[in-house]
């Protein structure tokens, strides 16, 4: 018997050789089993040999039925699959294959002892050949499998939905992998139910419950990479019922494209709970103001910004300047452009320069000296809350800049401008959406200007993990243990991806003729609430309220945020068109002429400079017709001086003591 210390050793030698068993080469372990094929072979002969006659006085004989056995066997093993993989094969498939390589080879055994006019070897020579190399070939194959395998009780149970050929892929793969363990599948085809796929039999989705208690399994991998949006949708609403984590493989065309692997299995992207399959682009559309020309991108290290440089980059300009105000956001999206440029062979010159929009100088110097045709201004402050409590500073940065970036634009001949607007801009209640309603403002006036640039704006809603949107928060809340907070029973939101959102502003671009309000259709909106109680049942966790004290995460509603509303809106009026897009809109507005805009803009400029918070707050309401704000002024730094912060007052006590609207 071996002592403690020598099992340990044992053990830790076992460990050495398998490791270096399965960091071989893959020529070497071909290699090391074609070997191992043909010591079972010989070995089969000589016994089956002693069997027949009772003798081992055959030798001439034996080394050439040997020798003759591996020569066929070589050749035969390998157009069957046998060297394909060690552990590509399992169970009743490997006897399958082994039965019928080593009937061949037997078969030639037995016709070359024939034609050589060796000994006559009676029948019971061949059998014994036969059932003596099966035992070998495919016992080594199983005891190959258990030693370079861990054991199935370290992997994790799992449940595999969709019978395609990804789910036998993905399948084969979790065979070969070691987390995971494949359990049973699931699919919606009648026909498929009752079927084997690699020895797992396949389930219709109403026997989930069942399988998922029975398996102990806490996750499902979706199989489906080439379904549409809306087929994932509403699959993942039918497992959300199911206290189990939902996982997918990637999408079919980044495995053939060798961007992922079968088995890089991940969490579900929220998108898929949308169910809205984005249009094609029209390439024309994409190329027309960017291909071969100098463009640029301010904000270019946000998130719409670096998405829209992604694409661009894509379409072939010959000069790519980002301009961003933060010297992280511009490293890190110069990083990814210059990755991107150095892998699809772009020889496009990518410039990263440090700026502001509403430093007017630094941008008229940028275009000029870089010879701008393309404009994407997608440079603001976006988030409601924090431009509501930073009056002036959202005034600078979304009204000035614009201001600033269109002046620049018109002087130095640039082709196109668009500016990256935002459904918040309708019937607006708050700060941030008045600004980019008085940016739109700007571009519609200046454009009655002669001169060269088309001018237009692009507006849509909320963008799907872009910085500050609720998706990115509720992940971290999920993963923090919640609660989850959402500011509202019934609020609802528009929602788009970010590569979407980028493509289509620059189609919309392309489609411009001076003053244009692009509008993206954005689908059906989604229910803030409902959408968080979809992330944690996808997440393996269930919602913990009254009728479910015992479940996981928390959602708690918080109250509207000041100036948010319940739902965005993105017309102002119904006055609205088509265009060669199906996906964007053109909508007829009215707009301020440039008297009334300058008469607006140089009263901005003048309460900025005093710090007059309230003359502020009134111009916006007298040029924005549509701004019909809920609360006062909410600027933090107002709230102090005039003592009214706030700290122990509700909402609705902070209301400014002077009309909303001015008739």
């Amino acid at each position: 018997m071996f002592g403690e210390e020598q099992e340990i050793t044992l053990a830790r030698l076992l460990q050495s050789f398998r490791i270096r068993l399965l960091t071989l080469p893959r020529q070497a372990k071909q290699a090391s089993m074609m070997a191992y094929d043909a010591l079972c072979y010989w070995a089969s002969a000589v016994v089956s040999y002693w069997v027949g006659f009772g003798t081992t006085e055959f030798s001439n004989e034996v080394a050439w039925i040997s020798l003759v056995v591996i020569l066929v066997a070589a050749p035969t093993h390998w157009y069957i699959g046998l060297y394909a993989s060690i552990v590509r094969y399992t169970g009743l498939t490997l006897l399958a294959v082994g039965l019928k390589a080593t009937f061949f080879v037997t078969a030639a055994l037995m016709a070359f002892s024939s034609v050589a006019g060796f000994s006559s070897a009676p029948i019971r020579v061949g059998i014994v050949f036969w059932a003596f190399s099966l035992i070998l070939i495919v016992g080594g194959r199983v005891t190959a499998r258990m030693f370079l395998s861990r054991s199935n009780a370290d992997r994790e149970p799992v449940i595999i939905y969709g019978a395609g050929k990804a789910g036998a892929q993905l399948i084969n793969a979790l065979f070969d992998g070691d987390d995971y363990l494949p359990v049973a599948i699931v699919d919606d085809h009648p026909k498929l139910y009752g079927q084997r796929i690699h020895e797992l039999r396949v389930y219709p989705p109403d026997e989930l419950g069942q399988l998922i208690k029975t398996a102990a399994a806490k996750r499902i991998l979706l199989a489906m990479p080439s379904a549409s949006r809306r087929a994932r949708r509403d699959v993942l609403e039918r497992l959300s019922e199911y206290p189990v984590r939902v996982m997918t493989m990637p999408d079919v065309t980044d495995i053939v494209s060798g961007k992922a692997r079968v088995d890089d299995i991940s969490d579900v992207d929220v998108k898929d709970l949308l169910g809205r399959n984005p249009v094609p682009p029209i390439e024309e559309l994409l190329d027309s103001c960017i291909k071969d020309k100098r463009v640029l991108v301010t904000g270019a290290g946000g998130s719409i910004g670096s998405e829209l440089c992604r694409q661009i980059l894509a379409s072939n300009p010959s000069r790519l300047v980002l301009l961003e105000l933060a010297e992280t956001a511009l490293y890190k999206v110069e990083r990814k452009l210059r990755r991107q440029a150095r892998q699809s062979g772009s020889d496009c010159e990518i410039v990263p320069l440090l700026g502001s929009a509403h430093h007017g100088e630094r941008v008229r110097e940028v275009m000029n000296t870089f010879d701008i045709q393309t404009v994407y201004h997608a440079a603001a402050y976006k988030h409601v809350p924090i431009v509501e409590q930073n009056l002036f500073e959202g005034i600078h940065n979304n009204v000035f800049g614009t201001l600033h970036c269109v002046q620049a634009a018109i002087d130095t001949g640039v082709e196109s401008f668009v500016l990256i607007s935002t459904d918040k801009a309708v019937n607006p209640s708050s700060v941030m959406g008045a600004t980019k309603r008085l940016a739109e403002l700007v571009l519609q006036a200046y454009q009655s200007k002669e001169h060269n640039t088309r001018l237009c704006m692009v507006r849509f809603g909320n963008v799907l993990e872009s910085s500050g949107s609720v998706v990115p928060l509720f992940k971290e809340q999920i993963r923090s243990g919640g609660p989850v907070t959402v500011t509202h029973r019934d609020i609802i939101r528009y929602f788009m991806t970010i590569p979407e959102a980028a493509q289509l502003v620059i189609q919309a671009g392309a489609m411009a003729k001076g003053g244009d309000v692009f509008v993206l259709d954005m689908g059906k909106p989604v229910k803030i609430a409902d959408l968080a109680r979809r992330m944690i049942n996808l997440m393996g966790l269930t919602v913990r309220d009254d009728a479910h004290p015992e479940g996981d995460i928390e959602i708690q509603y918080t109250g509207l945020r000041p100036a948010e509303k319940l739902y965005e809106e993105l017309l102002i009026g119904s006055n609205v068109s088509g265009t060669e897009h199906p996906r964007i809109m053109r909508a007829d507005e009215d707009f301020l002429s440039m008297d009334e805009l300058m008469e607006c803009l140089g009263g901005l400029e003048a309460a900025s400079k005093r710090l007059d918070y309230g003359k502020a707050r009134e111009l916006l309401l007298r040029s924005v017709n549509e701004y019909n704000p809920e609360n006062g002024i909410d600027d933090l730094v107002w709230l102090r001086k005039t003592g009214t912060d706030g700290r122990s007052r509700s909402q609705s006590d902070r209301v400014v003591d002077f009309p909303k609207k001015p008739t």
